[in-house]
């Protein structure tokens, strides 16, 4: 515990018999008891109390962590669908001047991603309320 033989805590125990006597030394071994049981309480509580905060520390450091990794990979998610909607816009550009010379061309940078078509609104498309 402290360093001390069994052989040298028998022999404090017979000098503080002698010194203390048989009347004083059992309650000189509960207050020594007590007061034992007090600091190793305390020590139990301290020690306790430090791992509590190094747990909520950890805890903090991987919610830190792991909101980092979200970020990180939503910030990817959206960069690839950006990323397929340029290559969408670039391919059905593409289709659709191939299969209709005739057709509008899309208007615009493909490296952007924006386009414009002109197109003349049918029949049934236009902004002219009906009346049925």
């Amino acid at each position: 515990m402290f360093g001390i033989s069994s052989g040298e805590l028998f022999f404090i125990a017979i000098i503080a018999l002698i010194v203390l006597g048989p009347e004083r030394l059992p309650k000189v071994a509960r207050l020594a008891g007590m007061w034992v049981r007090r600091a190793r309480n305390q020590w139990h509580s301290v020690k306790d109390e430090l791992e509590r905060e190094l747990a909520a520390e950890e805890l903090k450091r991987s919610l830190h962590d792991a909101q980092s990794a979200l970020r990180d990979t939503e910030q990817k998610i959206r960069d690839s669908g950006a990323e397929a909607q340029r290559e969408f816009e670039r391919m059905r550009a593409s289709v659709v001047s191939k299969a209709d010379p005739g057709a509008p061309v899309a208007d615009g940078d493909a490296a952007s991603g924006t386009t414009t078509t002109t197109t003349t609104p049918s029949e049934s498309e236009s902004d002219e309320p009906r009346d049925t």
